[in-house]
């Protein structure tokens, strides 16, 4: 549980980043022309997502089990963004470590001491 805990609490930390730095870009004036969806809107939307899986993998670190749904939901989730990023976007190597740490924290999400904690 403590390493889909620390897996997530990182995931999270990186998409408030992105909120930020998309936040930021969208304040000096940077506009795409062809995204109908501001840079704050995006910022925003990555700020609850990467919110909310830093505060499941927070909780699972502390111990509390309303996390792991929230975490498993996530993950599988990114496995899909794992796929679009391999075989959408041929950034292979990035698609297959997403896809590998999506699968290490899922493992260890359903492990059975995972599951007797639960």
């Amino acid at each position: 549980m403590r390493l889909a805990g620390w897996i997530s609490s990182a995931q999270g930390l990186t998409g408030v980043g992105v909120a930020v730095a998309l936040a930021i870009r969208a304040a000096v004036g940077h506009r795409e022309e062809t995204v109908v969806i501001s840079g704050y809107g995006t910022a925003v939307w990555f700020a609850i997502l990467g919110g909310g899986l830093l505060a499941a993998g927070v909780g699972l670190l502390r111990g509390r089990r309303w996390g792991r749904g929230l975490v498993v939901i996530a993950e599988l989730l990114l496995l899909f963004v794992a796929w679009y990023v391999a075989v959408g976007s041929h950034q292979y190597l990035a698609g297959v470590a997403l896809a590998v740490v999506c699968v290490v924290a899922l493992v260890s999400l359903f492990r059975r001491d995972a599951i007797e904690w639960y």
